[in-house]
């Protein structure tokens, strides 16, 4: 038999009653958290804030954007110690928010894996491009769901210490924060004969995931990072396509994250589904856009808006083992690309920002 779980300290349940709220109410606490930005610029009418060089203005293909690393580890550090952490029952306090949750509200997976950290975006010049150094996922727990918890204890009316949150004057400025980077990926399938066009979104089990759970989110999202802790994966699966593709087998088609690049780096041309779907772009069946960077006011949160257009054909072929329940949550019933479906889905649907932001940006430039 397993040991009983010990007594939690009264910080330690207030934390979690501060940390069911912010779950519960997500989409209201962000739109609140937005205003506190009123000099920041939001992507299409959303509470996602953005900068006027992180949007192009015309959908961008993916393969225009030029990435750049760099080694420079100077900005890794996070800003400040979060305001909010309880202490243990030896009156020990937690020393970052990623250790509470690791203790007392640990999803399914949780781990401090190698990232992609966000440097430098430029995407709306005629060379478009992304800078990164090295991160870890842990960085975007101890600052930006600190700075989101710091943020739902004061709209409760909870006494709040300057911390995390107060550090930050700008948080589209990489240089205030480390700042990893999701690519959030609106997935469309496209049916010519039929002149009809439906798209995925994606229910984000809070049992699963350690971020925006119970949220609804397009289809498939992911940390840009690479695929393994192994030195070699660092510089083979530096590429926003590759990633794309790992997420893909993964949340579409049940796939695990292991590729077993533990053992050596993916052979992307050897892997028949890489394989597919790339022979899927060069036959120009398989389209990718990015459509924007934006950042989460609550949770800062910086995803990359992306699209992916796909023929009938080759989507029914690629996905046809997708699978309902995924290692993250539940993936719905194709859904309508048309303008009325999508604004009901937003309106109905508890969804992150960066989900609405993508919705709203793809249904005006491709719908």
């Amino acid at each position: 038999m397993g040991a009983s779980p010990r007594t939690l300290t009264p910080s330690e349940r207030a934390w979690l009653d501060v940390r069911a709220y912010l779950r519960s109410h997500r989409t209201t606490l962000d739109a609140a958290a937005a205003a506190s930005y009123p000099d920041i610029s939001r992507v299409a009418g959303t509470p996602l804030l953005t900068r006027l060089e992180w949007i192009p203005p015309a959908p961008l293909p993916l393969d225009d954007i030029t990435l750049e690393w760099s080694a420079d580890d100077s900005a890794a550090a996070a800003p400040a110690r979060s305001s909010v952490l309880p202490v243990r029952t030896s009156d020990q306090p937690y020393e970052t928010y990623a250790e509470v949750v690791g203790e007392i509200a640990a999803p399914a997976v949780f781990e401090n894996r190698p990232t992609y950290r966000l440097l430098h975006a430029e995407l709306a010049s005629d060379t478009p491009v992304l800078g990164f150094g090295t991160g870890r996922y842990f960085d975007s727990v101890n600052v930006g769901e600190a700075a989101a918890h710091e943020f739902t204890a004061a709209h409760l009316g909870h006494t709040v210490a300057d911390g995390i949150r107060a550090a930050i004057i700008d948080p589209c400025d990489p240089r205030q924060r480390p700042t990893n980077l999701a690519i959030s990926t609106l997935t469309i399938r496209r049916d010519a004969a039929a002149d009809a066009r439906s798209f995925l979104l994606h229910w984000r089990d809070p049992r699963k995931v350690g971020h925006a759970g119970g949220m609804y989110q397009v289809v498939p999202v992911g940390i840009f990072q690479p695929s393994g802790y192994a030195g070699w994966n660092v510089d083979n699966d530096f590429s926003l396509w590759r990633n794309m593709v790992r997420e893909f087998a993964e949340e579409l088609c049940g796939v695990s994250e292991d590729h077993g690049s533990d053992l050596a780096p993916i052979d992307y041309e050897a892997w028949e589904f890489a394989a597919r779907l790339e022979q899927a772009r060069r036959d120009g069946a398989l389209t990718v856009y990015c459509l924007g960077l934006g950042v989460d006011p609550l949770s800062f949160a910086t995803d990359l808006l992306t699209a992916v257009v796909i023929d009938a054909a080759t989507f029914d072929e690629l996905f046809t083992t997708a699978t309902v329940n995924n290692a993250e949550g539940r993936i719905l019933e194709l859904q309508p690309f048309t303008h009325e479906q999508v604004h009901r889905i937003i309106d109905e649907h508890p969804m992150q920002a960066a989900g609405i932001a993508a919705l709203r940006l793809a249904i005006t430039q491709l719908g």
